[in-house]
């Protein structure tokens, strides 16, 4: 049963898609492999192979009637477009050389370094320019501290004068009572003299010489009180003035001190920028050795796989042209003359 199966499928047309049976054989030699009267032969299977294969792929057919020169054609095509990718890859390989030339130049490496050193350099002045306003704020401030020291011992000054006044004043004022008494008691001297004369009139007098001395006193205590209201006044005026010199002074202090941890700070700023420069600019001589070297082993590693891929482009070419160069020793048969000799 399987014998007869595997008789069947091999006596069918091998057209694609024909299922009816190959022709019958009429003499010795190879049957044929194709039913008659459909127009069914190896060319016409060769090209329906081709339409069926170019639609399952998704394009077009491409013409089946000059098969061989199509595929020179096609290999023509092929072999430009590998020389115009060998020109390509050459036009990458001259731009990595010149990478790998900029990389490898110590002049530019130079330039780079010589930049960030620029950098850093104008960080420093600039820390330093901060420095100087800093010393010359502490200078403003001393200058401040003096204005106001001097103006405490004007205040001092005014203070001991005001002071010298007040005990002007008191000593007025005792002298004042002193001088009063005196007078009273000249009066009652005078008065107790005459008093044999009219003891009336002299106790009117008398009590007029009370009245005259108590005015006086209380004039006396009146005026002195008003000079001592006077001088402490101005001594709490100078007091004040005083303790507003003394604050000036404690703010030109401060004012100083802050002069002064600016300036510290700034001197600490600087001396950061020029560490943090030393430091970048290690780094970036670091970090530009190892890229070098990262890049050098790179355009190395391109450079072999350009020369593989263009080893590869070239053997396939040379199979291209093996493939599409004619055989001399074939023999073209003639259609419609199958198996015929050539003419002697």
């Amino acid at each position: 049963m399987t014998s007869t199966a595997a008789a069947t499928a091999s006596s069918l047309c091998k057209f694609p898609g024909c299922q009816f049976p190959a022709a019958p054989a009429t003499g010795p030699g190879r049957p044929p492999e194709y039913c008659e009267g459909r127009g069914h032969t190896k060319v016409t299977a060769w090209r329906e192979r081709r339409r069926l294969a170019a639609a399952e792929a998704g394009t077009a057919a491409t013409g089946t009637e000059q098969p061989v020169t199509m595929a020179r054609v096609t290999g023509a095509e092929l072999l430009r477009q590998l020389r115009a990718e060998a020109d390509r890859v050459a036009g990458i390989a001259d731009r990595l050389r010149e990478a790998v030339t900029t990389v490898a130049d110590p002049t530019a490496a130079e330039a780079e370094v010589e930049a960030v050193r620029a950098a850093a350099e104008q960080r420093a002045t600039t820390a330093e320019s901060r420095a100087a306003t800093a010393q010359q704020r502490a200078a403003e401030a001393e200058s401040f501290r003096a204005d106001a020291d001097a103006a405490a011992e004007e205040m001092g000054e005014l203070l001991a004068a005001a002071q010298a006044r007040t005990a002007q004043a008191e000593a007025d004022r005792d002298t004042g009572i002193d001088q009063a008494r005196q007078d009273a008691q000249a009066r009652i001297a005078a008065a107790q003299a005459d008093c044999d004369a009219a003891v009336q009139q002299a106790r009117r007098e008398t009590e007029a010489a009370q009245a005259d001395r108590d005015a006086a006193i209380s004039q006396a205590r009146a005026d002195a009180d008003r000079r001592v209201s006077a001088a402490e006044a101005e001594r709490d005026q100078a007091r004040q003035a005083a303790a507003e010199a003394a604050e000036q002074a404690r703010q030109a202090h401060q004012e100083a001190t802050r002069a002064q941890a600016a300036e510290h700070a700034a001197r600490a700023e600087a001396d950061r920028a020029r560490t943090d420069g030393e430091r970048i600019l290690a780094e970036f001589r670091t970090e530009a050795a190892r890229e070098r070297d990262e890049l050098r082993t790179d355009l190395r590693a391109r450079a072999e796989r350009a020369e593989h891929d263009a080893d590869t482009y070239r053997a396939e070419l040379a199979r291209i042209r093996e493939t599409a160069a004619p055989n001399p020793g074939q023999v073209t048969s003639t259609p419609g003359r199958p198996g015929a000799a050539p003419s002697g």
